[in-house]
């Protein structure tokens, strides 16, 4: 899938789409000046095998939002094929991009590999919260086995600004007891924030978090926090919040159904 928007007569409008397979993309109708995308994988979730890619650009001055229309279900794998997600989001002069998928459910014996590469002009802004959940505790759920690989890399005009990584393999359940990992929780969410005022929501961003989880500064525009909680329910409560302060925006709809 590759989609842009461009900036026309001061609002922000549908630029360029492009889309095979079973990766969709809705468009709802908004009043606010961004472009609002939701992505829809038609084939319910992905397996071993599977490779998704998103491209998508915010041409200069045009604001850009995109989610999905529910959480996207990593099932488990056959042999060893791995499913893969590739990312690419290209910020101009001037634009923002919101990047709001919905939680990543891990299913045991899942192989799952995600690489999301940002590129941003010198005043570019971006904001990205990637829920991830291990099983679904109220069904029951355990990870014993799988295979989980993330990779982000963030670049201001062509300079590294941000890297993170994570890999989980194996009894993944037992790794999250850990006091440095997830102290038994089954939830997580990777929030960054790249603004000229991001520094200004240090503050708030800790008393919303409290204990579950921590928020770093690395440098006056780029604010970096992981939240992780007991349930996918309860993450929510604590993202929403953050979400709309960060964004400035309305929470996008498929969140709040």
């Amino acid at each position: 899938m590759k989609l842009s928007a461009k900036l026309r007569g001061g609002r922000s409008a549908l630029g360029d789409l492009r889309q095979s397979g079973s990766l969709r993309a809705l468009f709802p109708r908004s009043a606010a000046a961004a472009l609002n995308a939701v992505t829809l994988n038609c084939a319910g979730g992905m397996t071993g095998g599977d490779r998704f890619d998103i491209a998508a650009e915010a041409e200069a001055g045009a604001t850009l939002t995109l989610t999905t229309q529910a959480a996207e279900r990593i099932y488990r794998a056959t042999g060893q094929q791995t499913a893969h997600l590739r990312t690419r989001l290209c910020v101009a002069a001037g634009a923002r991009i919101n990047w709001l998928p919905q939680e990543t459910i891990l299913f045991d014996r899942s192989r799952f590999a995600r690489r999301t590469d940002v590129e941003l002009a010198g005043d570019a802004s971006y904001l990205m919260v990637e829920p991830l959940i291990f099983g679904r505790t109220a069904m029951g759920e355990h990870l014993r086995s799988v295979h989980f690989n993330d990779r982000l890399r963030i670049y201001r005009d062509g300079r590294l600004l941000h890297a993170d990584a994570t890999r989980l393999l194996g009894d993944v359940e037992t790794h999250l007891q850990g006091a440095a990992i997830c102290r038994g929780g089954r939830a997580m969410a990777s929030i960054v924030l790249v603004h000229c005022d991001a520094g200004n929501h240090l503050s708030a961003m800790r008393d919303m978090i409290g204990t579950n989880g921590g928020v770093s500064l690395k440098s006056p525009d780029l604010l970096v926090i992981r939240l992780i909680a007991e349930s996918s329910n309860a993450l929510r409560q604590i993202a929403i919040p953050i979400i709309a302060r960060l964004s400035g925006a309305d929470i996008p709809k498929p969140w709040t159904l």
